[in-house]
Parts: structure tokens; sequence; C-alpha cells
């Protein structure tokens, strides 16, 4: 951590209260003048220092800043974001975490950007990130994972952010099947989960849950095709609310609920919030496109369909449309 870095860091961890340039140069074993340059740099990337003659420094607004140090001021969690890498653009997150799980980073390390280039989505598709807008998040998994389990991460993980999100503004959150988070019938949140698999102990080596929300208004800022299917926190609810603190109560969730994936406990909640069930779908899979009734989610998070001719059968892969 720089020394920028943890000049900002002690000033909130201060919270409301001002610390003086002696008090922190103390802390920091450092010059004043080392933190004076150090508080000139903050201000200059845009973070709302105030600074007061024989009082000191304090922070009066994140002012929408993604950062480490805020999150950290938020944070309640044992071990989930105890190690949180903050970047300012990435191709993917998951992309960054999958090289750091490779390398043996910690259960639990985090991954979060202001920008992807090339988020990723189900089924090879992009994920729309623009800078300074979402909370675009992964997060790494590396203790005693089964495959038996893994399939129920994803629908974990959308209970999980529903939740956040509910926590933090005056919203009814939706699932649709099996990974997509919607808020008035417009896609707010998208979760990509990916595993690499050792075939000799029948476990997961690493998993790695991608969760990309869209918390400040996408006004202006994604392609026009998409205004009509895309949705914001800001956009829908009229609410601006901290990205720090949403990412926060998300780490937060996500480690209380993902200890419910062997009692499967959040099941209930998840089928409480599905917006698909009981409505037409049109099921997309390797053998084409079938219309059916959804009419339930199955104990192992599948879909389960009555297509048209009779039959019932549980997915647990391709993509179900809503019916119009």
């Amino acid at each position: 951590m720089t020394l920028k870095d943890k000049v900002l860091l002690s000033i909130i961890q201060n919270g409301n209260e001002y610390i003086s340039g002696e008090a922190l140069a103390q802390k920091l074993n450092v010059s004043r003048n080392a933190v004076w340059k150090a508080v000139k740099q903050l201000e200059q990337e845009g973070f709302a220092v105030e600074a007061v003659r024989n009082r000191g420094y304090r922070i009066v607004s994140e002012e929408n800043k993604l950062h480490e140090a805020f999150i950290q001021r938020y944070i309640k969690t044992e071990k989930y974001g105890q190690n949180l890498i903050i970047l300012d653009e990435t191709d993917s997150t998951n992309n960054y975490a999958k090289k750091l799980a490779q390398e043996g980073t910690p259960h639990g390390t985090v991954v979060a950007a202001d920008c992807q280039n090339a988020g990723k989505g189900r089924l090879g598709r992009t994920f729309v990130s623009p800078k300074g807008t979402g909370l675009y998040v992964s997060l790494v998994l590396t203790e005693n994972i089964s495959i038996s389990s893994a399939q129920l991460i994803t629908a974990c993980a959308a209970v999980a952010a529903a939740e956040a999100v509910e926590e933090l503004c005056s919203c009814d959150i939706k699932i649709k099947w099996v990974n997509d988070l919607f808020l008035n019938d417009k896609k707010l949140c998208g979760i990509l989960t990916e595993a690499s698999m050792s075939f000799e102990s029948n476990q997961l080596d690493y998993v790695i849950i991608g969760i990309g929300i869209n918390v400040n208004s996408l006004n202006g800022k994604i392609p026009e095709e998409l205004n009509e299917i895309v949705t914001s926190i800001e956009d829908e609810t009229h609410e601006k609310i901290s990205r720090n603190q949403l990412c926060a109560v998300l780490l937060e969730k996500l480690e209380k609920r993902l200890k419910e994936l062997d009692s499967k406990a959040f099941l209930d909640e998840y089928r409480k919030r599905s917006m698909i069930i009981g409505r037409m779908v049109t099921v997309e899979d390797r053998n084409g496109s079938h219309i059916g009734k959804a009419v339930a989610i199955a104990d192992d998070a599948g879909l389960t369909i009555e297509y048209e001719n009779g039959e019932i059968k549980t997915i647990n892969s391709g993509e179900a449309r809503i019916y119009k």
C-alpha cells in the first residue's frame, strides 16, 4: 500500500473526526510534509478531503470513488474481502481473479474494478461495464468446494446479491433463472460462476463468482439498444448508494449464504424471488428452441419445464427466456 493510500485509510478510519497532519505523520512514521503531499495527491484524484487549520483532515464525501479504504470502512466479514484488490480498469475481474487463484491466492480474495473493457456474461456474452457506474466484483473460493454443490453456487450468489441491494435501497429484486437480477422488469445484475476441477480428488480447485451490479445512472453510457432491457439502482429508485458500501454488504451476504450450500436453505428465498415460475418460456439449448411453462425450481437449482407436448424436464444449463 502506498503512502497516499495509507493516509487515506487513516483519515477514513477516524470517521467524521479530524485527524491532524502531526498525528498522521507519527502514525505512519513519515514527515508532515510527506503527509501534506499525499493529501494533495488525493485531492488531485478527486477525493473530497477537508483541511482545517489547527484541526486536521477528514473525508467529507466518497465522491463515487471505488477504493479499498472506503470498502474496509464498511466490511464486516470473517474472510471474504480481507484480501482486497481494487483496479481502475481491467478486461474482466473474473480473468484477473482466475490468475490469482492459479497462483494460490487466499480463500475469500476479492477483485473489484471501476471499469471492465471485456466484461464476461454467461454463454460467451459480453457484460457491458462502463466506468464509474457499477460494482464489478469477483470472489475467489478455494476451500472445501464439492463438485455436487458447484451448480448451486450461482443461485446462492443471486440470493445474496438481491439481499445486499435491498438492504441499501427501497426496491423489490426478482431473479430470472439462473443468474440475473431484475428490477422493474429490467436487468440490474448478472452473475458468472467459473471453476477449475481436480479429477483426482473430485473437488474443485477453485471457484470464481463474478457479479456485476448496475448502481449509478446508465444514461448515455450504454448502447441504445440496451436502454429498454437494462437498468441501474439509481435509474429505477432515484437513490444514490455507495458502491463501496454495496461491495461490503454483498460480501457479508455471500459469506453468510454460501455456508448454506449443503443444507440448501437459501433455495426457499431463491424460489420466492423467481420471476419465471408459472410463466411460458422459450428454452434454448444445444438441440434448438422449445416452448414450455416454467413450473418449479428443483432442489439442485435446475429449472423444471412442462413442454407443450406434455413432457416435464429439469434443465441445468442453457437459456430460458420469458415468452412474449
